[in-house]
């Protein structure tokens, strides 16, 4: 059986007061959704649903601000928000600095190429949020990811 292929992403958006302005022009590498205790405050619901790209195909306008903390594999987790309205931009691991995690709700409406293949810490997943019953489910991390 082979893979579905990833999609080439040609999409550009702005933050909710227009401050700063997102793009992604290349491949996606990875499509899933994470129900971390941290995915869940940021997103303030059950749930995020993440792309990863490569850093390169990333276009950024305009002003962000970071914070770092430590994840559960050990790396230092970046997420990058507007500073004006707090609206997330993405994400980075320093176990994987060429790879950007995109908040595919930030291009709302030019989403449609979407497909999450899995959902990533699923012990910590509401029993209220609902995700497709279909998707493997993963304790931590996919077996072998560890990022």
């Amino acid at each position: 059986m082979s893979k579905p292929e990833k999609p080439i992403i040609h999409v550009n958006a702005a933050c909710a007061c227009g401050a700063t302005e997102m793009s992604i022009n290349g491949p996606c590498v990875s499509m899933f959704m994470c129900s971390c205790l941290d995915c869940q405050r940021a997103t303030g619901t059950g749930h995020s649903t993440i792309a990863l790209i490569p850093a390169g195909a990333l276009g950024l306008a305009g002003k962000a601000k970071a914070f770092d903390r430590p994840s559960d594999s050990g790396a230092t987790f970046t997420r990058h928000f507007c500073p004006d309205c707090g609206t997330p931009l993405y994400g980075q691991s320093s176990r994987a600095p060429d790879i950007r995690m995109i908040p595919v709700g930030f291009f709302a409406g030019q989403n449609d190429w979407y497909a999450p293949n899995q959902l990533i810490f699923s012990r910590s997943q509401q029993v209220w949020d609902l995700v497709a019953d279909h998707l493997p489910r993963h304790v931590t991390y996919r077996e072998g990811s560890g990022s």
